[in-house]
């Protein structure tokens, strides 16, 4: 499903712990609410929704040459909790970290709570996963496709941004089809694995087998490439 209309409703300054950045946000439009669902009628409790939003990053030059992009959806329990049912926090510092030692790139943080089903249902499944379910289980119990997450909107935002062409910073195969589906050259994919915990060891087991996430390295060398930093 096509936006109507992409719009930039903010641009400030943001200093962090990384660095100095810009923060924008973006609003796309859509002309009917996008649905995520498995079956012919969605769950009871699902809106839907008609406006996406988006907050960018923006540290130093990104038009000189393909710059770093990361593409992280919002997990209000990794990213702001320290949860380690995943491995979501452990990925948005590594983007942040690589965007700071290039001195440039694009943090792109989308509100895809819960791979697009929302926060409550996203808690509802974290119930099922306690009880046995894997995360693609249980998002398919409540009704909810495995990943209702389009990213569509990240293209149309580089391209406000004027950016043609990036290097990728993920390991979702479907992210770097998206870029390049909606008009964006991925020059490189830079693999965003994490040292592994157990914790989460099932939750990226099971993305690799059930959604096709890329391992580029073993855990041994991602723990001995932590242990010489």
């Amino acid at each position: 499903m096509s936006f109507e209309r992409v719009v930039k409703v903010a641009d400030a300054d943001l200093p962090t712990r990384w660095g100095h950045f810009r923060i924008l946000g973006f609003e796309g439009h859509l002309p009917a609410p996008r649905p995520c669902y498995e079956e012919s009628a969605p769950p009871p409790e699902w809106p839907g929704k008609r406006v996406e939003g988006l907050v960018a990053l923006v540290m130093g030059d990104i038009h000189s040459s393909p710059p770093l992009v990361r593409i992280h959806s919002q997990c209000l329990t990794g990213d702001v909790f320290g949860s380690l049912r995943c491995d979501c926090r452990l990925q948005l510092e590594l983007a942040l970290s690589k965007i700071s030692q290039q001195g440039a790139g694009i943090l792109l943080y989308e509100q895809q709570e819960g791979r697009g089903i929302g926060l409550m249902a996203k808690l509802r499944a974290y119930e099922l996963q306690d009880q046995g379910r894997d995360t693609v289980e249980a998002n398919e119990e409540l009704g909810f496709a495995a990943d209702c997450r389009e990213f569509e909107l990240p293209a149309e935002v580089l391209k406000l941004l004027g950016v043609a062409a990036v290097r990728l910073i993920t390991n979702n195969p479907e992210k770097v089809a998206a870029l390049e589906t909606g008009g964006i050259e991925v020059v490189e994919r830079v693999s965003a694995e994490v040292v592994p915990q157990e914790t989460f060891e099932r939750y990226l087991k099971t993305k690799q087998e059930k959604m096709g996430h890329i391992q580029d390295l073993s855990p041994e060398s991602l723990v001995a490439d932590e242990s010489a930093r």
